[in-house]
């Protein structure tokens, strides 16, 4: 067995690990660092700072997980049940990887999560993801709109409103990024795959209209007024997308992109660290 070593310096270590060896996506990194950074952040409130992780403890874990249920942020809003489920699963799996580094540290699966909340997290695995990726038919310039779409959700866990405002002048191909403007009005940088990049690519090269809107609708005939506006996909349309190819992958999971969006955000946590 490894000797102690400090819970923050080895999170550092399996953030770089998630980086460099599972080929991670940007947003699965930061959203692994938010989740384990406030962990740590607990620690030291608790005056553990640099603990070593083999001191982590049940006791510990039930004290942070009370601590997550009783946050309140400064506009006090608390962490949905969801959520705070995110940051027990991220922690389970910096564990696990500690378990194959050879720390002799809590077992991962003794950390449970809420039983009304496990059955409602229904994570796709890296085949059921591939699946439902190949489902649409790239023959048309429709099928290849629906996996450039898939690929953006996959990649980046963007929200439907996101999506759907995203123009085609806002992605830098060169750096496979883009700005929005999310939730509470918070802009926020977003990274694309190369895989992603590349689907999006292909659909912008294929459409032969000079529209604004990078999603746009094939139903109901053309409307050019205001640099193509009225052909905006809908967050409604988006929703009727991901439906039908869940539907036709038939995978075990609800039909809305609410599920699949903490899925592809989190693609790692389907299949461990």
């Amino acid at each position: 067995m490894k000797t102690a070593s400090s819970t923050t310096h080895l999170i550092r270590q399996f953030l770089e690990y998630l980086e460099l060896e599972r080929n991670c996506s940007p947003l699965t990194v930061r959203n692994y660092r938010i989740y384990l950074e406030r962990f740590t952040v607990w620690l030291e409130a608790q005056g553990k700072t640099d603990l070593p992780v083999e001191r982590i403890t049940m006791d510990m874990i039930r004290s942070y997980r009370l601590y997550l249920s009783r946050y309140v942020d400064s506009n006090g809003l608390t962490l949905k049940r969801v959520t705070q489920s995110f940051y027990i699963i991220a922690l389970r799996s910096l564990l696990k990887w500690l378990v194959k580094q050879d720390y002799n540290v809590l077992a991962p699966e003794k950390i449970e999560l809420p039983k009304g909340e496990s059955r409602s997290l229904k994570f796709l695995n890296h085949q059921q993801i591939l699946h439902l990726l190949n489902q649409p038919s790239i023959a048309t310039e429709k099928g290849l709109r629906d996996k450039a779409l898939l690929e953006v959700l996959f990649s980046t866990g963007l929200r439907v409103s996101e999506l759907v405002s995203l123009n085609r002048d806002q992605i830098n191909f060169e750096t496979r990024e883009f700005g929005v403007i999310g939730k509470g009005r918070r802009p926020r940088v977003v990274f694309l795959s190369q895989r992603a990049a590349d689907w999006v690519a292909q659909y912008e090269n294929q459409r032969e209209d000079d529209w604004r809107p990078l999603f746009i609708r094939y139903a109901r005939g053309k409307q050019e007024e205001m640099n193509g506006e009225k052909m905006r996909l809908t967050p409604r349309s988006v929703q009727r997308i991901v439906k039908k190819y869940v539907r036709r992958a038939k995978l075990p999971v609800d039909a809305t992109t609410h599920p699949l969006r903490h899925t592809f955000a989190t693609d790692l946590l389907t299949n461990g660290a």
